[in-house]
């Protein structure tokens, strides 16, 4: 079914889908209802509020275990069939040779007296004869404590009820929230980097094993049956740190739940509303972006449960743009279709001249996701971006794209036109294989010449890997990469970092990073996952070492 959902799976975009499949397929209509899709819950059966633990029965043949030959077949039968004051439990069994506590006796004894003041205000009083009201009188007088101890005891849970009702933290809002802590660190390497002139000058600087942290903490407020408002905070701590100072391969080892912040931030403030059974809405200030409001192909997307490293979440592209405030749509416009589309900026609250919900870093997006069969799925996207200094925002590869102006200290702006597709697999139910694939094309408005960008990823996922819940995982790709570029020479990236003698052409080298994980999940709320990641001529340096990655993250989820 298609639902509008607090997480769709968390990173350091904090990912929240507008509507996203919760079964295997897009194949259905949306309903509203608010859910996190990273995050188990526990709940109460609505069948199992409605059963009563004792069934009432007319015939002392409807209790199974109970026989003729018993010898208390003949006294059952008069309480049952004479007074109708014996109840049986759901199986049909009386259980009689289990033990009675006095405050069972005392509730029986109390049915069967309001049985006989039924009989007797019916006028009924020839079945109620004056030996059995002698020992009805009696039973009731010995057991007076009990009886009133239970009274009391009902008396005292309605009270607590009512105490609970009038004074819980909200009827409409839902608080959910996952840690995440990471230990990781990489080997020791050095780098071609200052100049990139097939020299290896360069020590790595950050290769010390670190911890990061990353806290969040959402609250889902239901405004209508049909709408909600999302707020979360996040505080993150720890980096793995850039690798070298200057650009070259400054984000090659970027973690999918890396995101230092300075103090607790607000991560969203969305409000999401399901217009029509096929039509959802998200618009707000914080946490709007394609990874909140495009569905992803790939079921185990989310840096708390799936992949380790920020490259393996989705393809770059749609992390283009890094939005905060904005608007999208999901649109169910077929069994097996659906469109999402989305407009966002970077800065919607600054009002200076270049920022700001308009004139700033801008961000629109529209993707098609199509469910041919109910085990493939694929998605096709386009993505127009205005970066006010060259910088894409995706934090992975090539995602600076125009170098630093020595004389104005800034980078020159970027129209960018990005195509890409995703598409996965599933080969069976322990099985599945995917792979995406994106194109980007750029140019500095008002002048000649454009910057091209590559990026490729292939996967397997293993769900229920040796036990139910567990994961395991192996992607293998390229992070976006500068295939060509004949911009002005002091804006062609490749040309400033290798001797900046004003040739055209891309990178000289593709990095190849490849990641493998497996997921311990402990219980609904915990998992483990160990990892490594290899990643071959790293900032696309074909003279660079390359540089292995050992991750072990822990995820806790309420």
């Amino acid at each position: 079914m298609l639902a509008l959902l607090l997480v769709a799976g968390v990173n350091t975009n904090f990912e929240k889908a507008i509507a996203i499949p919760t079964d295997t397929g897009t194949t259905q209509n949306p309903e509203f209802r608010i859910q996190n899709s990273e995050i188990g819950s526990n709940s109460i059966s609505s069948s199992l509020l409605t059963v009563d633990p004792m069934a009432q029965v007319t015939s002392v043949s409807q209790l199974k275990d109970v026989q003729p030959s018993d010898w208390a077949f003949a006294a059952l039968q008069s309480l049952v069939e004479r007074y109708g004051c014996i109840a049986g439990y759901p199986d049909s069994n009386y259980r009689g040779n289990r033990a009675l506590t006095r405050y069972e006796f005392a509730a029986g004894v109390n049915a069967c007296l309001d049985r006989i003041n039924e009989l007797i205000a019916t006028a009924t009083s020839d079945l109620v004869r004056r030996e059995d009201l002698t020992k009805l009188q009696r039973l009731q007088s010995e057991f007076a404590v009990e009886l009133a101890t239970l009274q009391g005891r009902v008396d005292s849970l309605e009270a607590k009820t009512a105490e609970i009702q009038a004074n819980q933290f909200s009827t409409t809002t839902k608080l959910s929230g996952l840690l995440i802590v990471g230990l990781q660190g990489r080997t020791s390497n050095r780098g071609d980097v200052n100049p990139r002139d097939g020299q290896k000058d360069t020590d790595d600087g950050g290769t010390n094993i670190d911890v990061i942290s990353l806290a969040q903490l959402y609250l889902t407020s239901q405004i209508t049956p049909r709408s909600y408002l999302l707020t979360g905070l996040l505080d993150g701590k720890g980096t793995s740190a850039p690798r070298f100072t200057n650009s070259v391969s400054r984000n090659d080892v970027l973690l999918g739940y890396e995101f230092p912040t300075d103090n607790l931030i607000i991560s969203d403030l969305n409000f999401h509303w399901l217009v029509t059974d096929k039509l959802a809405v998200m618009v707000g200030t914080e946490g709007v972006s394609m990874p909140a409001a495009f569905r992803g192909p790939n079921r185990v997307e989310g840096a708390a449960t799936g992949p380790l490293s920020y490259f393996a979440q989705r393809n770059p592209i749609l992390n283009m743009g890094y939005g905060h405030g904005g608007i999208a749509i999901d649109w169910q416009f077929a069994k097996r279709a659906s469109l999402q589309a989305i407009y966002t900026s970077y800065q919607p609250g600054n009002p200076s001249k270049g920022s700001g919900l308009f004139d700033g870093n801008t961000t629109t997006g529209v993707q098609l996701l199509l469910t041919p069969t109910n085990t493939v799925d694929l998605s096709l996207y386009y993505v127009n971006n205005y970066s006010s200094n060259g910088c894409l925002l995706t934090f992975v590869g090539d995602e600076c794209l125009t170098a630093i102006n020595s004389t104005t200290g800034k980078s020159a702006p970027l129209q960018t036109n990005a195509v890409g597709a995703t598409v996965t697999w599933q080969v069976s139910k322990s099985i599945s294989l995917g792979a995406w694939g994106g194109y980007t094309k750029s140019y500095i408005p008002g002048q000649s010449g454009n910057v091209e960008t590559t990026n490729y990823m292939v996967f397997l996922n293993f769900p229920d890997l040796f036990a139910k819940g567990n994961l395991g995982g192996i992607y293998i790709g390229q992070p976006p990469k500068i295939t060509s570029s004949n911009l002005s020479i002091g804006n062609n990236v490749p040309n400033f970092i290798n001797t900046g003698l004003g040739r055209a052409g891309g990178q000289p080298g593709t990095t190849t990073q490849i990641e493998a994980f497996y997921r311990f999940q402990i219980n609904d709320n915990i998992s483990i996952t160990p990892g490594i990641i290899q990643i071959f001529e790293p900032g696309h340096t074909p003279d660079s070492d390359s540089v292995t990655i050992g991750i072990l993250r822990s995820t806790f989820s309420f």
